[in-house]
């Protein structure tokens, strides 16, 4: 028989007897939804838990200055000023795996306003791409400062939502706000989104970030531009503020005379550390061999002396915990495997059922000269049909099992192409698997047999 012709006996034979095929076809659907729906769920889960560490600087490396020795004693980590902007920069430039680089300092200090006062767990200075490592570039309210800010130290801070509620409480505005931050007024731009706490247990909204500029030259003491750290002459911060905080003069009196003229000490030129974002998390030892050989040339160490700083990695974390959801993944989809095993058994019972009700049938096609192949190939594509109808109708299933648990359970989901592919593949593969044993027994009767038998 032609193709079209046995396709035509077979949804006959399939749709004599329709609560069977239906029953049949229920078990496909299941499994098929079942791999759906995990396999969405395990890989949203994993984005989820991706975004999450990146968010907490799991993409990010750190490099801090290194341990000094002297008479025996080691200072550790940050025992002696080593790191500067221009290492930032060559980052920037230099490291083909770096993405963004921001030089980081870090202070403390009550913030009062008004009556109200608050200490942060966190005071940090940076960049602009600081809150883009940080994934804070965009604020709940307000803004983010600017290039322009930094490179003239302006008096300006965004503020975690911690900060905010202790020093504004809930009903009062902190944008365009001043606070006070060691007898220097900041002015309020920004309310950073709120992140919670972190894996070890850190309030993330309990923050101030300032530009890098205004915490070394003014909360520690600065008061002029500094042409060896920012690369670019400024004038007298003081006169280029654009935001003025307060009619009180918290500050000394300064002059036009610019910080080329009376250089500061070197270790104004230092920062405390270097928050570099890569690639490539999975990559990180590549990146940190990157940035080790640039930053070694930039300090011009030679071969043999120990490195002046050290290069930590936060990736192995987002390893660990994407490794993990991906083991569970795995785990979901075997489960739902197994139900799709369950149903290829159905189909191989129903398929040996139909082969003893048509006995008579297969005997008479026989006679009248249909070779073993032909009822074979009649049986084989009856058990597909049965199949693919079920893998079609199981990917539907699948996905608005994942609508739903997205809604209702407000859990990630992300759509997953090659699996329903893969589904209907896996569903035909059964159809055939669990269909040859029928099709194979129905070929090898004897067809004086099969006409005689009751």
């Amino acid at each position: 028989m032609k193709f079209l012709p046995l396709l035509k006996t077979c949804i006959k034979a399939l749709v004599r007897n329709p609560m069977r095929a239906s029953l049949t076809i229920l078990g496909i659907i299941i499994g098929i939804a079942a791999v759906i729906a995990m396999v969405e769920i395990g890989r949203g889960s994993t984005e989820q838990i991706r975004s999450t560490l990146a968010s907490m600087g799991a993409d990010t490396l750190n490099i801090r200055p290194g341990a000094v020795s002297k008479t025996g004693i080691n200072t550790g980590a940050g025992g002696r000023a080593t790191l500067t902007y221009a290492d930032s920069l060559a980052l920037m430039s230099d490291c083909n795996m770096v993405i963004r680089s921001s030089p980081v300092i870090r202070a403390n200090g009550q913030v009062i306003y008004g009556n109200k006062n608050w200490k942060p767990e966190t005071v940090v200075g940076g960049s602009v791409e600081y809150l883009q490592i940080k994934n804070w570039s965009e604020m709940e309210t307000g803004q983010p400062f600017t290039e322009e800010d930094v490179d003239y130290a302006r008096r300006v801070c965004v503020i975690g939502q911690t900060v905010a509620s202790e020093l504004f409480g809930d009903f009062e505005s902190a944008l365009g706000k001043d606070i006070r931050i060691k007898n220097v007024m900041f002015k309020v731009i920004g309310v950073l989104k709120r992140k919670g706490a972190n894996m070890m247990g850190q309030d993330q909204d309990d923050c101030i970030i300032i530009p890098w500029t205004s915490v070394r030259f003014r909360l520690q003491g600065l008061g002029g531009a500094d042409t060896a750290s920012s690369g670019k002459t400024k004038y007298t911060f003081n006169r280029a503020d654009k935001y003025p905080s307060s009619a009180i003069d918290y500050y000394t009196e300064t002059t036009d005379q610019e910080y080329t003229s009376a250089p500061h000490p070197r270790r104004f030129n230092n920062i405390d550390s270097i928050m570099a974002q890569i690639t490539i998390p999975e990559r990180s030892s590549e990146a940190i061999d990157e940035i080790t050989a640039v930053i070694r040339e930039k300090h011009k160490l030679r071969d043999g002396q120990l490195d002046d700083f050290r290069v930590w990695d936060m990736a192995e974390m987002s390893r660990a915990m994407s490794s993990t959801s991906e083991i569970m993944t795995s785990l979901l989809t075997i489960v739902a495997m197994i139900s799709l095993v369950v149903g290829g058994v159905g189909i191989m019972n129903i398929m040996l059922v139909s082969v003893t009700e048509r006995t008579k049938e297969i005997g008479l096609r026989m006679a009248v000269g249909a070779r073993p192949c032909d009822i074979m190939s009649q049986f084989l594509l009856e058990a597909v049909l049965l199949c693919l109808v079920g893998g079609i109708l199981g990917i539907g299933t699948g996905k608005l099992v994942s609508y739903i648990v997205s809604t209702t359970m407000k859990w990630s989901v992300s759509s997953a192409p090659e699996a329903m592919i893969l589904a209907v593949a896996v569903s035909a593969i059964i159809g055939l698997g669990f269909g040859w044993y029928p099709a194979w027994k129905a070929s090898r009767m004897d067809p004086i047999d099969a006409l005689r038998h009751e």
